[in-house]
């Protein structure tokens, strides 16, 4: 995908998170983040804006500290409406050849790395907002979806922080219908992941892409949308240890 389409998927999913808070109430639980109300969902997000907007447009080559978001709930809507802004225009106006601090491989540039994060990190947090006000989901283009399990799968969990492993080898393939799937050898080390189709798996989880984006993120169960073949404790296992969070120190600062 190209930065352009990025940054419209990032001005789009940062309008419908809004607008699905507002919908739910600052109140709301939010389902999919077990001790958030969307007030916290609202202000995480908004921090991560102003957060990684600072890293682009100040060109920072180390990571920086996420500013606070003590803001009344009246003025929150604007608030983070204004970080939306401003970390759309600091991508929109960087440089191609960007210098900057990043955390995840695989990316083409460090631009292309912040593009792609903010677009999947804001629409991963639109579901939570939307799940906080009811069932129905905004759609999530399929091949954006395709790139989000490969940001997850390459991105995430090849990094030596990754919860999930095995004790003894184990694979799972993961396929979304219309595109190559992901092979992830699980041992006791980080998972190692290829886009293999051949390999022999003791789990394959096949569906959509949307759904298998969906149900990766632990945003949606399993259900009838993925279908889990051979040993369903793969799946139990990924639902279990692949959460990504939010900590303290840097690079591991990053919540979906």
């Amino acid at each position: 995908m190209d930065i352009d389409r990025y940054l419209e998927i990032l001005r789009e999913e940062g309008e419908l998170l809004l607008a699905a808070a507002l919908r739910a109430g600052w109140g709301a639980e939010v389902p999919t983040c077990p001790g958030w109300r969307v007030r916290d969902l609202v202000a995480h997000q908004g921090t991560v804006h102003r957060w990684a907007g600072r890293i682009v447009s100040e060109g920072r080559t180390r990571d920086v500290p996420a500013p606070e978001a003590d803001v009344p709930d009246e003025l929150l809507p604007d608030w983070f409406a204004r970080g939306h802004r401003r970390l759309l225009a600091a991508l929109r106006e960087a440089p191609a050849d960007l210098e900057c601090w990043t955390f995840l491989r695989g990316a083409r540039s460090p631009l292309a790395f912040w593009a792609r994060r903010q677009a999947h990190e804001t629409a991963v947090h639109r579901v939570d907002a939307e799940l906080a006000s009811g069932p129905d989901l905004s759609p999530v283009d399929p091949l954006f979806a395709a790139d989000g399990i490969d940001e997850l799968l390459v991105g995430f969990h090849t990094r030596p922080t990754s919860r999930v492993r095995s004790a003894r080898p184990r694979v799972l393939r993961v396929t979304a219908r219309g595109f190559a799937p992901w092979t992830l050898r699980l041992s006791p080390e980080p998972p190692v992941v290829s886009r293999e189709d051949d390999a022999a798996a003791d789990c394959a989880v096949t569906g959509e892409a949307a759904d298998l984006y969906l149900a990766l993120w632990n945003r949606r169960s399993y259900g009838e949308r993925v279908s889990v073949e051979g040993d369903a404790g793969l799946a139990r296992l990924w639902h279990a240890d692949s959460a990504v969070r939010w900590s303290d120190p840097a690079p591991e600062r990053v919540d979906s």
